[in-house]
């Protein structure tokens, strides 16, 4: 299906519209908890949302994709954590996700960012440029599903730890 699809900045006319999407996007997604669209609302309200862009597609808010930075124990700055990344089931796999992916990473490069980090296949990811780097890590998850995307030469090591509002769960 040919679409006419538009990315763009997240305005608050925008939030309930990507809460739902996200909601929908999770819902039967295995490896979730389903709580995408609160860690998103939380993200939000601590002001982390460094990127927020929605994919709308006539006129309707059909995909969102979120940054927001991480702490990395080496004391290395201006890294992002890639996620949620939100698609309304019936535009999957038509290149939304994609879209907003390839626009978020360009805007995380313009902006001086350092690198990208994220949880999730390694098979998809890899298209991005992302891959597992041993000198990075994140508890609580098998290793091969943390992926890292240094920009330029930029190198950082030890634990992770993604913003607070991923633990929220309402």
């Amino acid at each position: 299906m040919a679409m006419n699809m538009i990315i763009r900045n997240e305005m608050d006319s925008d939030i309930e519209a990507i809460y739902e999407l996200t909601k929908a996007a999770f819902e039967n997604h295995p490896h979730s908890n389903q709580t995408e669209q609160f860690i998103v609302n939380a993200l939000r309200a601590a002001k982390a949302l460094e990127i927020s862009l929605v994919a709308e597609v006539g006129g309707k808010v059909v995909g969102h994709i979120a940054f927001s930075p991480v702490v990395i124990s080496d004391g290395s700055r201006d890294w992002y954590g890639l996620g949620p990344v939100s698609v309304l089931p019936r535009f999957q796999r038509q290149g939304v996700g994609k879209s907003l992916i390839d626009k978020g990473l360009s805007i995380l490069r313009a902006s001086g960012a350092k690198g990208c980090v994220l949880v999730g296949d390694p098979v998809y990811y890899e298209h991005f440029g992302f891959r597992n780097l041993p000198v990075l890590t994140y508890d609580g998850i098998p290793q091969e599903y943390f992926l890292a995307l240094p920009f330029a030469d930029n190198k950082a090591l030890g634990s992770v730890a993604f913003h607070q509002g991923f633990s929220a769960n309402e």
